[in-house]
C-alpha cells in the first residue's frame, strides 16, 4: 500500500498537469472566441479558468489531508479530503444547473449566434479531447491511490468535456443555422453531470457520519480474525471510512486462563492478518476479552468487581488466622462470569492437602458477594 507521501506526490503531479492544461485552454478559448465573436466559446474559456480554483483546492486538500497524526488530530487529516470531495460534488451540481439554465435561457430568448468559423470549432474539438484525456489520466491515478477527492476532480474534468461538447454542438449548429440543437443536449448533459455530483455528495456524506463498510466485507474481516489460533470468538466489530482509508475496532475472545502477554500476542496476530488481507485498513484497535461479553452494554455502566488491593485485604482479614496462611506464596485472580475466582499459590513443600485446603479457604470467604471459589496451585518458593 502506498504511503501518504506517495499519494500526495501522485495527486500533486496530476493536478499540476491539470492546472497547465486549463491555463492553455482558457487563454486559447477566450482569444479565439473574442476574435470570432463567439460568446459561448469565451464563456467556456472563463469556465476553464474557473477550474483552476478547484485544482487549487485539490492541491491544498491533498497537502493537508495526507499529513499524519499530530497532537490535535490523532487520526490524521483524512477528513479534509472528504470535505474537499463534498465541495467538488457541490461544484459539479452547480455546473450542471448552470448548463441547463443558460441553455434554456438561450432557447427562450431566441438569441442569434453568429457563425463562428471552423477554427473555433477545431479548437473546441481539441479542448474536448484534452479534457477527456485528463479525465482518464486523473481517474486512473485516483483509483490507483484510492483517493475519492481526486476521482471527484476527474469527474469535474468529465463535466468540462460535457460542457465543451455542448459548446461544440452550439458552434456547429450556429455554423449551419440550427441554433436550437444545443439546448436539448445541454439539458441531458446537465442531468448527467448533476448525477455524478450527487453520487459524490452521497458517498462523502456517508463517510462524515461514519458509515460502516458493506456487511460482506465486515464478515470477511471477521472470518480472517477467527482463523487466528487461540481466537475463540469475535464481537463488537465496528468499521468506518475516511478518504479511502478504513478504521476497525473489534473485541477478540481468548481462553480465560492464558497469560496477559499471550492474549495480547494473539490480538497482535489478528491485527497483522487483517492488515495484510485488507490494505486499506490503516487504523485497528483490538480489545482482548477472557469471555464473550457481547450484548452486556457499556462496562463502565455496570457494577464493578473489586480490584487486587481490595481483594487481598478482604481475604487477609478472613484467612490470616488459618494454618494455610503461612504457606501462601501468591494469589492469582480471574474475573469470570461476574465473580472472582482465586487461585491460591502455596509452597510445594507444605503438608497441606489441596482439596481440603481449598474447601477451608472457600468457607472462610463465603460471605464475600463477589467471591466464586478457590483453586490451589503448588509453587516452588522464589529464592530471596
Amino acid at each position: 500500500m502506498q504511503t501518504n507521501s506517495e499519494k500526495h506526490q501522485a495527486t500533486r503531479r496530476v493536478t499540476l498537469l491539470s492546472v497547465a492544461v486549463n491555463c492553455i485552454l482558457g487563454v486559447a478559448k477566450i482569444i479565439v472566441g473574442w476574435l470570432v465573436g463567439s460568446a459561448a466559446l469565451v464563456a467556456d474559456g472563463v469556465h476553464s479558468f474557473s477550474d483552476l480554483v478547484t485544482d487549487g483546492f485539490v492541491l491544498a486538500a491533498s497537502h493537508y489531508g495526507h499529513q499524519g497524526p499530530d497532537h490535535d488530530h490523532h487520526y490524521g487529516h483524512g477528513r479534509i479530503e472528504t470535505l474537499a470531495t463534498l465541495f467538488l460534488g457541490s461544484v459539479l451540481i452547480f455546473v450542471a444547473g448552470a448548463i441547463v439554465w443558460s441553455s434554456t435561457e438561450r432557447l427562450i430568448s431566441a438569441a442569434e449566434i453568429p457563425p463562428p468559423g471552423y477554427w473555433a470549432i477545431l479548437l473546441t474539438v481539441l479542448a474536448l479531447l484534452a479534457k477527456e484525456w485528463l479525465f482518464h489520466l486523473t481517474r486512473r491515478v485516483a483509483q490507483r491511490i484510492g483517493s475519492k477527492m481526486l476521482e471527484a476532480n476527474a469527474w469535474h474534468h468529465r463535466s468540462d468535456v460535457f460542457s465543451t461538447g455542448v459548446v461544440l454542438i452550439a458552434l456547429l449548429g450556429s455554423q449551419f443555422g440550427a441554433t436550437w440543437i444545443d439546448t436539448l443536449a445541454a439539458v441531458i448533459v446537465g442531468l448527467l453531470v448533476g448525477k455524478v455530483g450527487w453520487d459524490l455528495l452521497w458517498e462523502s456524506g456517508r463517510e462524515l457520519v461514519d458509515t460502516a463498510l458493506p456487511v460482506a466485507q465486515q464478515e470477511a474481516m471477521r472470518d480472517v480474525a477467527l482463523g487466528v489460533p487461540g481466537v475463540e470468538g469475535i464481537h463488537d466489530l465496528r468499521t468506518r471510512q475516511s478518504a479511502g482509508r478504513t478504521m476497525l475496532d473489534l473485541h477478540v475472545v481468548v481462553s480465560p486462563r492464558i497469560s496477559v502477554s499471550e492474549g495480547h500476542e494473539i490480538g497482535n496476530e489478528v491485527s497483522r492478518r487483517l492488515r495484510q488481507s485488507f490494505p486499506a485498513l490503516t487504523d485497528l484497535t483490538f480489545h482482548v476479552d477472557p469471555e464473550d461479553d457481547a450484548g452486556e452494554g457499556d462496562p463502565s455502566q455496570l457494577p464493578g468487581l473489586p480490584l487486587r488491593p481490595e481483594v487481598e485485604a478482604a481475604l487477609a482479614e478472613r484467612w490470616a488466622g488459618l494454618p494455610e496462611w503461612h504457606w501462601l506464596l501468591d494469589l492469582e485472580l480471574h474475573y469470570l462470569e461476574g465473580a472472582v475466582t482465586v487461585v491460591a499459590c502455596i509452597d510445594e513443600d507444605s503438608p497441606l492437602e489441596s482439596q481440603s485446603t481449598a474447601r477451608r479457604l472457600a468457607e472462610a470467604a463465603a460471605d464475600l458477594d463477589w467471591f466464586s471459589h478457590v483453586e490451589i496451585r503448588r509453587l516452588a518458593p522464589v529464592p530471596q
